[in-house]
């Protein structure tokens, strides 16, 4: 019997290992509920990927690879150094942001930070969490200096883990006092 041809079956496993993590998080995931979810024999995922540390990777990736083009899409880093938006631009931008973020599903914004969070136990994921870290310091250092980039990077991570693990709304006016803070301290 001849092997089928299908180039979106890898795409379609990481798919479906961020479907499951999602909906049963990182403990429901395998390769065998991976496989059920693409609706691929299981040795497809154990081709694709040799481990699940592998297949979280990829996930990871991809959540990163969304993430950033999310980024990148809301033109809040359009600006260069110095130019085109005060700091308290900045700050407004940022805040207003992170509020539209808080204000959709939360679905997406939970599961990047389970797999960005996964990296405390799996070592693989490391380097692919910190990827993440210096894409948004990147950007955000086209509007302000390197150093109080790396800053907002880090408060935003703590506003975001804050509000999903306590279950609450963003509040979008300390926000923005904060990365105000941090702006003003910087450039």
């Amino acid at each position: 019997m001849a092997r089928r041809y299908d180039p979106g079956r890898r795409t379609r496993i990481i798919d479906a290992a961020l479907s499951v993590i999602a909906a049963e998080g990182m403990a429901g995931l395998s390769h065998r509920t991976v496989a059920a979810e693409a609706d691929v024999p299981l040795g497809s995922t154990t081709y694709h990927f040799d481990s699940l540390d592998d297949l979280l990777v990829a996930a990871l990736r991809r959540c990163n690879e969304n993430f950033v083009q999310a980024l990148r899409d809301s033109g809040v880093f359009d600006a260069e150094p110095g130019g085109g938006g005060s700091e308290a631009d900045l700050a407004d931008e940022l805040a207003r942001l992170l509020d539209r973020w808080f204000a959709g599903e939360r679905g997406a914004i939970e599961l990047e930070y389970e797999l960005y969070l996964a990296a405390l136990r799996r070592p693989a994921l490391r380097p692919v969490a910190a990827e993440w870290t210096e894409e948004a310091v990147g950007l955000l250092s086209r509007r302000t200096d390197p150093g109080t980039a790396r800053a907002l990077v880090a408060l935003m991570d703590g506003v975001c883990l804050q509000v999903l693990l306590a279950g609450g709304g963003l509040d979008a006016a300390y926000t923005r006092e904060m990365l105000a803070r941090i702006v003003a301290g910087g450039g």
